[in-house]
């Protein structure tokens, strides 16, 4: 990692900061969960400070060795590996075998070799995704972020959906209000469900297609606006489907 990645990831960190606080609710708590325990495998050393620094500050436990050697022998410890593939003692590319033949361990190249022929050695080594220098640390996040979804499995989703009086029973796919029945028709039932079972989040028009319509082609349009509205309707009120203007819809309550 160079000196103009290091200034990158010491830059943007106070404003990554800054962002997340201001995107939590106040007053909102989540659910706890064991820091994430990252080891950056860097043999520069003020590259790696930067790089651990910053993502304990964004609630990572990070560590760092500085060769290959040493990242065969730490990578168990490790939830996630953000490997240099430049190291001084061993080919960053046999690390990155060595550590996948012995375990499943998530794996994020990072490297200065930026052709193609090097993108593709890197991911058939076994890493889960590769990042070139020099990178955004929001970037990084991003991306750490994204291959722990994928090795994650996801928690259950819940077959009988409760909010109120609302009912939503996905194996029956009966939909109930204060016990009664309220006739919906299969995509009403799949959109009312899909925003259900994520209540905190907010659904753009666009995932809505996709998921529902399965269609990621078309723009939407009033498709969706009208089983929104059929929704509302028979559910006899609008608070159960909320319009965020220019994104999407997220689930509310009565």
């Amino acid at each position: 990692m160079n000196q103009q990645t290091a200034h990158l990831l010491e830059s943007r960190i106070p404003a990554q900061q800054s962002a997340r606080r201001a995107s939590s609710p106040p007053g909102r708590t989540t659910e706890a969960r064991p820091a994430l325990r990252v080891l950056v495998v860097e043999n520069e050393a003020r590259a790696a400070e930067s790089l651990v620094m910053g993502l304990r500050r964004h609630g990572y436990q990070a560590e760092s060795v500085d060769t290959g050697a040493k990242a065969l022998r730490a990578h168990t410890e490790a939830d996630l590996l953000l490997l240099d593939l430049d190291l001084p003692d061993l080919d960053g590319l046999e690390v990155c075998r060595g550590i996948r033949s012995a375990s499943d361990t998530p794996i994020i190249a990072i490297t200065a070799r930026d052709t193609e022929l090097d993108r593709v050695l890197g991911l058939q080594a076994g890493s889960d995704d590769y990042m070139v220098k020099p990178y955004g640390f929001r970037e990084l996040l991003a991306r750490i972020e994204a291959v722990m979804r994928r090795v994650r499995p996801r928690p259950p989703v819940a077959h009988v959906i409760t909010s109120g009086p609302l009912s939503i029973d996905a194996r029956t796919r009966q939909v109930r209000i204060d016990g009664g029945p309220v006739e919906v028709t299969r995509k009403e039932f799949d959109l009312l469900y899909l925003l259900a079972s994520q209540p905190e989040t907010v659904i753009s028009r666009k995932q809505l297609m996709t998921q529902v319509w399965d269609d990621s082609w078309s723009r939407p349009g009033r498709t969706i606006d009208t089983h929104v509205s059929s929704l509302r309707s028979k559910l006899g009120s609008s608070s159960w489907i909320i319009t965020v203007r220019g994104v999407g819809f997220r689930f509310g309550h009565a």
